[in-house]
């Protein structure tokens, strides 16, 4: 009999559970994941999913100072963290297997028990504004913010997860209670532990930690609108000394069954050294050091993307040339060879990644929480491998169209449009 590759178990009030043993693992990982990120947010409370991430680790009931959490935590020799993304946020604790119970107490008390004290709000406020700075300073991550905001406008998947420094600088307590209310809730939160750690009782642990969890309506995310009629632009002036830029087209949600395809086509595109844009831009024109391309796919929108860091005055013939790879894609079938290697290309670094428990649980959970079925990896492979040339040539007709393209840039461009490149049909 095959043997199950993970339990998913729903307790009554609604919280998720995944357990996802790795018997060969000398490490355990327990997460928290909840439906709760920048695209939940108001434009008044924008960046509130990230700072109260930041201040669930302030301060909690059982351990009211930043350095009781921090201190317990690595005197276990864990590895911690939490992150936020446009519609999850999730806390995590890495340690040895004999230290699961203890890591997922310390994991649960975070998210459930924050104090949210006025001080360590000014201070965390400081360190929040001061990210934001940080960002601002690195091109080749603004650029990526540039393209959502080109692409999305003023809703809620075209803001940036961190926030505005002006929004930042007026969310009080009550906001970080009243968003906690709307969104941390047993139906939209999902657990897992993943590793070497012993079954037996670990769910009835869960069940103790999460007895007391706030129960009520979850607060909906606003539907994504989407709207373009031909080519968009957004040229930001900076004194750079590379030009940073995101090209590509929209395309579609994460459900799509075209998505193993795009997947394929993006790894074909941008996914590695023997990629076409990396051979086009680096090797052959030698106007940038990183090229790469990826499809990016939502609950309800998506991107097929290019990203490189360019010679200034190399850089119109990199538009030309990426956007050439592009069509070729919806004129030309892959060959054979370049298909098969992609797909390995692919799936080997997903297998690669699949070896630590943090990973594998992740892998998971984040299916798990954006409600999709759970795909185990070979049934990913068998996707993935399905894949033909001309879903590949299909999905490229469907998507590269003028009235899809977007460019967004940050370099030493003032009053300059790249507008007339732009087109593919």
């Amino acid at each position: 009999m095959e043997k199950k590759e993970f339990d998913r178990i729903v307790l009554k009030n609604g919280l998720r559970i995944l357990l996802v043993p790795q018997k060969s693992s000398l490490a355990t990982t327990v997460a928290v994941i909840v439906a709760a990120g920048s695209e939940y947010e108001t434009k008044e409370l924008n960046g509130v999913s990230h700072f109260l991430e930041h201040m669930c680790f302030k301060g909690t009931k059982n351990r009211p100072r930043p350095i009781n959490i921090a201190g317990e935590l690595d005197g276990l020799g864990a590895e911690y963290n939490a992150f936020t993304g446009e519609e999850y946020t999730s806390y995590f604790a890495k340690a040895e297997n004999e230290k699961t119970s203890k890591i997922l107490e310390i994991v649960s008390d975070l998210y459930l028990n924050p104090v949210f004290n006025h001080e360590d709000i000014e201070k965390e406020r400081g360190v929040i504004i001061e990210e934001i700075n940080m960002y601002e300073d690195l091109p080749m991550r603004r650029v990526q913010e540039l393209f959502a905001e080109l692409v999305y406008g003023d809703q809620p998947a075209g803001w940036g997860i961190a926030g505005k420094k002006e929004v930042i600088r007026k969310i009080n307590q009550d906001d970080f209670i009243n968003y906690r209310k709307k969104h941390y809730l047993p139906q939209s939160t999902v657990v897992f532990v993943s590793g070497g750690f012993k079954k037996q009782t670990i769910v009835k642990e869960i069940e103790k930690h999460f007895a007391g969890i706030h129960v009520g309506l979850k607060d909906k995310k606003p539907k994504t609108v989407e709207s373009q009629k031909g080519p968009q632009e957004k040229v930001f002036h900076k004194a750079s000394d590379q030009t940073h830029m995101v090209m590509g087209f929209r395309a579609f949600d994460m459900r799509d069954e075209r998505r193993f395809a795009l997947q394929v086509l993006a790894d074909i595109l941008g996914g590695g050294m023997s990629s076409r844009l990396f051979r086009a831009v680096r090797e052959e024109l030698g106007a940038a050091y990183y090229v790469r391309a990826s499809a990016d796919l939502a609950a309800d929108h998506g991107l097929i993307t290019m990203a490189a860091g360019v010679d200034h005055t190399k850089l119109e013939k990199v538009i030309g040339v990426s956007l050439a790879e592009f069509k070729k894609f919806k004129t030309e079938l892959v060959p054979e060879k370049e298909l098969e290697r992609a797909k390995e290309h692919m799936l080997g670094g997903l297998f690669l990644s699949l070896e630590t428990s943090d990973e594998l649980g992740y892998y998971y959970g984040m299916q798990e929480i954006m409600e999709r079925k759970l795909v185990t990896p070979k049934e990913l492979v068998k996707k993935v491998r399905a894949v033909t040339t001309k879903d590949i040539r299909d999905v490229a007709r469907d998507l590269f169209k003028d009235n899809r393209l977007n460019l967004a840039l940050i370099g030493p461009f003032k009053e300059k449009s790249f507008k007339k490149l732009l087109s593919v049909d």
